[in-house]
């Protein structure tokens, strides 16, 4: 099985703090292309939360630390972002080789070019402009290991170790579970509460971005790891109570509020 391989485009990037990641076998963070800032982290009922910015480009960055090559299949809105398909975990995916850092940055439309991630209203999201609005507000990432071949004994012959089969793809399977699981606030709720449209990805300007095939099988049928980061904007998020707002505290009344401190100024002039 042949999958997008994003070695060859790998680049070394800054260390980032582990406030700002997810992941285990990668860290996995979102980043304002725009800023430059990788988006904070905000734990809220089971779910990790970004705040994003409306109109700003940004990028989903992943630092393969496990060791080996690792497989991730990345969905935005419940779509694969190389295929267009409605994401499932068996699809295809950017291949990392050990210690390397990569940013994806959009919708894969060729081997060349993306189209560029961006917040939008969620009425302008590529999911909902496909017909597919359920998902719209989360990132998901599915790790997969790669398949080591055993190391024959001296005394004994080569032996072939085939793949067990793939389960048959079902409803499952044709989302991320991340991207599947009920939300810990209902969408009815939810659009009560917002003070704004709410965000998802749009389909942006198409910027260059080069990647090779390469093969890759993978460990298990199903991911060693599943990220998923649910983003909104930090107007929303505040609403949600995903953000706390912090204590406005009142101005202290002064009891002489005229008594200047020190001792006598010079005179003017």
């Amino acid at each position: 099985m042949h999958s997008w391989a994003a070695f060859l485009a790998l680049t070394a990037l800054a260390a980032s703090t582990d406030t700002l990641a997810l992941g285990s076998l990668a860290d996995v963070e979102v980043v304002d292309r725009v800023s430059g800032e990788t988006l904070g982290l905000h734990y809220f009922h089971g779910e990790y939360w970004v705040a994003g910015r409306p109109g700003a480009k940004y990028a989903v960055r992943v630092r393969n630390h496990s060791g080996g090559r690792v497989l991730a299949v990345m969905s935005v809105d419940g779509v694969n972002v190389l295929s267009g398909a409605t994401a499932g975990v068996d699809q295809q995916g950017y291949i990392f080789s050990a210690g390397t850092v990569y940013e994806i940055t959009g919708w894969r439309k060729s081997q060349w070019e993306v189209a560029a991630f961006t917040f939008t209203d969620a009425a302008n999201s590529y999911a909902e402009r496909t017909g597919r609005p359920a998902n719209v507000g989360v990132i998901g990432v599915a790790l997969f290991r790669e398949r080591v071949a055993p190391v024959a004994e001296a005394v004994t012959p080569p032996r072939v170790v085939l793949p067990a089969p793939a389960p048959a793809n079902s409803a499952a399977q044709a989302a991320l579970g991340a991207a599947r699981v009920a939300d810990a606030i209902s969408p009815q709720s939810r659009s009560a509460l917002l003070p704004a449209p709410r965000l998802g990805t749009g389909h942006g300007e198409r910027e260059g971005s080069y990647v090779e095939y390469a093969a890759f099988e993978r460990e298990e049928a199903r991911p060693n790891e599943v990220i998923r980061i649910r983003y909104d904007s930090a107007e929303n998020l505040l609403a949600l109570g995903v953000i706390r707002r912090l204590p406005v505290r009142p101005p202290v009344p002064e009891a002489f509020p005229d008594d200047p401190p020190g001792f006598v100024p010079d005179p003017p002039g």
